[in-house]
């Protein structure tokens, strides 16, 4: 489920993959696999995109379908 929310996420913010790999400190090429699912994504990553998007790391994982982070 991560790799549709991070993706469609992305999009919505307007960012490419390099631009976002930027911010994450990665390369494009590593975001990209994220988002393929052909690498699994580090949990510090996951965190850092839940702070960036302002989400929590269970939105991200289709945990749950509350964009609102956790208070």
């Amino acid at each position: 489920m991560y790799i549709k929310r991070i993706r469609d996420l992305r999009e919505d913010n307007d960012l490419t993959q390099t631009e976002l790999g930027n911010i994450l400190h990665i390369s494009q090429r590593t975001y990209s696999h994220y988002e393929m699912g052909t690498r699994d994504i580090p949990i510090e990553l996951l965190v850092q995109l839940a702070h960036f998007y302002n989400t929590s790391v269970d939105y991200l994982l289709g945990e749950t379908n509350e964009k609102k982070p956790y208070k």
